[in-house]
């Protein structure tokens, strides 16, 4: 009998896959198993079945598990992870294996998690006698009784969410005739079984609800689902011109088409999801119940992922909501991608497999000949320019979709003319501005103040000695959290309590430079009296679900002044917002990064988009040294398309993206010299590339913050005019990398976003 191999993808740098024998029938491509590899026992993914392998037998190891429970991944799904590695120079381990949820790349967890799972139910005699059981005051025995009442089969997992004793509790249930196990069973992720089944009449009652369609959503709706074959669209649509009715819309075109069919909606942050996701369960009220609706986001427990994964997998999830990593999710039946606030850099991973999930979503809707949606008020330049050349179709959303709301009015607050006229600001919040808020608190309207930079202040120094308080660790300023009196490093998280007086000169009059989102939070608190100011950044929503509760909050009105970094500038639906305050915008005009301009842009269109959504009058004020930049004028007329033809205009003039294709060569060592000598040592090489003469190489140079956590950071630029000899030089060059040596690591990013 002939022996049987599979060449198995690792999560492994190495770009090979792996031979391993089978001792039983082969596993189908697409199979995950368990195998050896060194002295561990890892999950890999079979790509090929042979009969052969030309490695040497003794040599030749054998799988130690296939999951059968788990569908082998399709070949489209292969074919999806095989070009996302070959574009981004990454292994097809290291793209295949990071995709699947935890849960699924560890082998002890596999039996657990396909294993029949008991679902409990009520009996006739527990649904007459435990409502007259149970103690008044006994809240989570009631939660628990009322799930089993209302949702039927209640599985173990969602018993104890419920009640941390409930094992003991529906064994003692069980003892006394009141619940019994349902012989149906099914596996751990078999759906929601705490989730109710839609209504009759549901559907019918939820679209009559929807709100009627502007002419511009009804044109943009009618071409997404009149579209054949692949279609990319741009959808440039103002800040509150209901891009989401749209996204609504088209898949209940398409679900009323295809009955069958699976969407995939990416939103950039994991906050956007829980509104999203009230949004598409209460128009799709006959999807929600098991499976249909899910979403897929790196905030989730490793078994909530894996559910929403496994159900999407299956087909049973019909919408999948997630961030970026949602992008390679499996989905059999997918007919529709939407990408919302498709400018946005968190689409672009920035560790690991520096893919783009936006540019991925484009290339799988051309995979399975779909549509895909890209959704913005502020595109980025790369899709503006794809449809100024046609290959995107542009659908335009120019009014708000509310009838009595327009977009809010700007105006700038010269800082400089304030201080000639002796109208200094109270750290930092000008005199119009602090009217302004004032005023709105006066009519009970709430305000909104932004600023991108959180902590207290982004330096402690000493005016004694010019001492200014760095990391240890990084060629970086530690920030100071005055609630918590520490100063953290935002690029390690090295952490110190703040010193009585200077470390240099003792000094004990030091002092913040500057100012974070926490200082703000504290001076409006004082500037305008009886105000309820509440502040959103990464700092106040560590805890899981935090995000979610502040922001209802604010939808609640129970915040008068929302203090907020880029967290609240996009995707939110204030209603009662009638005021935008932004502080430091300048400090972007001038950057070295050539893209600093246009995510500035993009950010304050987004944030001013905050205000007047609901026919309030609206209004943004923006604190500024240069009111007559070019970028705050297009800012004061809501001028997109002027800004993003000028900047266009420049880029081609300068030969930068999307008029180039740029790669990154990032060396980290023990000392900047070894970084630099690697990236100059692997110039050199390049010479001895083929399609290198297309190819500029720029000098290796420091990146921006040299030092991060001990280790030393510099970077090499790779361009070419053709995107095709960029990415030809690079696979030609990274076995010549590889056998270069003397720092820790190396990698390379295509389409880089920060340089």
């Amino acid at each position: 009998m002939s022996e049987t191999f599979v060449r198995v993808a690792l999560d492994h740098p190495l770009p090979t896959l792996f031979d391993y024998r089978c001792d039983a029938q082969a596993p189908v491509p697409g199979t995950l198993v368990a195998v050896p590899f060194g002295k561990r026992s890892v999950v890999g993914l079979v790509v090929e079945v042979s009969a052969h392998t030309e490695v040497p037998a003794d040599r030749v190891r054998t799988i130690e598990a296939a999951c059968s429970a788990c569908a082998p991944l399709s070949a489209e799904w292969l074919a999806l992870a095989t070009f996302a590695a070959d574009y981004y120079q990454r292994s097809l381990g290291e793209v295949a294996l990071p995709a699947l949820p935890q849960a699924l790349r560890d082998p002890a967890r596999w039996a657990r998690l396909f294993a029949v799972a008991p679902r409990f139910r009520l009996t006739a005699a527990g649904r007459a006698a435990l409502p007259d059981a149970l103690p008044a005051r006994a809240a989570a025995l009631r939660r628990l009784a009322q799930a089993l009442a209302e949702a039927g089969p209640l599985d173990a997992a969602d018993a104890r969410a419920l009640h941390p004793k409930a094992g003991a509790t529906l064994a003692d249930w069980q003892a006394q005739g009141w619940v019994e196990v349902d012989t149906d069973g099914g596996t751990a992720f078999d759906g929601h079984a705490g989730a109710t089944g839609a209504q009759e009449g549901a559907p019918e009652l939820a679209r009559a609800m929807r709100p009627a369609p502007t002419d511009e959503q009804r044109q943009a709706v009618d071409e997404i689902a009149a579209a054949q074959g692949f279609s990319p669209f741009l959808l440039h649509g103002v800040t509150g011109s209901g891009k989401t009715e749209v996204y609504l819309r088209s898949l209940e075109r398409l679900f009323d088409a295809r009955p069958d069919a699976q969407a995939l909606v990416l939103v950039p942050e994991i906050n956007l999801t829980p509104q999203f996701e009230a949004a598409f369960r209460a128009r799709f009220a006959s999807l929600a119940g098991d499976d249909s609706i899910v979403t897929l986001h790196s905030g989730m427990a490793d078994g909530e992922r894996a559910r929403s994964w496994l159900a999407a997998h299956t087909g049973r999830a019909r919408i999948v909501l997630g961030t970026r990593l949602a992008v390679l999710a499996s989905l059999p039946a997918l007919a529709l991608i939407v990408v919302d606030e498709e400018h946005e850099p968190a689409y672009k991973q920035q560790e690991g497999l520096r893919y783009s999930a936006r540019d991925l979503a484009v290339w799988r809707a051309k995979q399975r000949g779909i549509a895909v949606v890209l959704g913005s008020a502020t595109p980025s330049l790369e899709s503006w320019w794809q449809a100024e050349q046609g290959r995107y179709r542009r659908l335009s959303l120019s009014r708000r979709a509310v009838a009595e709301a327009v977009l809010p009015s700007v105006r700038m607050i010269d800082l400089e003319e304030e201080r000639r006229r002796g109208r200094g600001s109270v750290d930092g919040i000008s005199g119009p501005l602090a009217a302004a808020l004032k005023a709105r608190l006066e009519r009970g309207e709430q305000s909104l103040v932004f600023l991108n930079r959180r902590g207290y202040a982004p330096v402690l120094a000493c005016d004694a000695c010019g001492w200014l308080a760095g990391c240890p660790r990084c060629s970086a300023y530690v920030v100071l959290h005055k609630s918590e009196h520490t100063l953290r490093c935002h690029h390690c998280g090295w952490e110190a309590r703040v010193p009585r007086a200077c470390p240099d000169c003792g000094n004990v009059d030091i002092a913040p430079l500057g100012r974070g989102t926490q200082r703000v939070e504290e001076t409006l608190a004082a500037l305008v009296p009886g105000a309820r100011v509440l502040r959103i950044d990464a700092d106040s929503t560590r805890r899981k679900g935090s995000a979610q509760t502040l922001f209802s909050n604010v939808h609640a009105g129970e915040v008068d002044i929302l203090v907020g970094t880029q967290m609240i500038a996009k995707g939110h639906d204030f209603q009662r917002v009638s005021l935008v305050g932004v502080l430091n915008a300048d400090a972007a005009l001038f950057s070295h990064d050539f893209r600093a301009g246009e995510r500035l842009f993009a950010q304050l269109m987004q944030v001013s988009g905050r205000a007047g959504r609901a026919g309030l009058p609206g209004e943004v004020l923006v604190q500024t040294r240069y009111p007559r930049h070019a970028l705050y004028h297009a800012l004061g007329r809501h001028d997109y398309v002027g800004f993003a033809n000028a900047t266009l205009a420049e880029r081609r003039d300068a030969q930068l993206p999307p008029f180039v294709y740029q790669a990154l060569l990032r060396a980290e060592g023990r000392t900047l010299d070894a970084a630099l000598a690697f990236l100059a040592a692997a110039g050199e090489a390049l010479a001895q590339v083929p399609f290198a003469e297309r190819v500029t190489v720029y000098d290796a140079v420091p990146m921006t913050i040299v030092k991060v956590a001990n280790v030393h950071r510099a970077q090499l630029l790779l361009e070419s005019a053709s995107r095709a000899s960029l990415l030809a030089t690079l696979r030609a060059w990274q076995p010549m990398l590889r056998a270069l040596k003397g720092v820790l690591r190396w990698s390379v990013e295509v389409d880089p976003l920060d340089i």
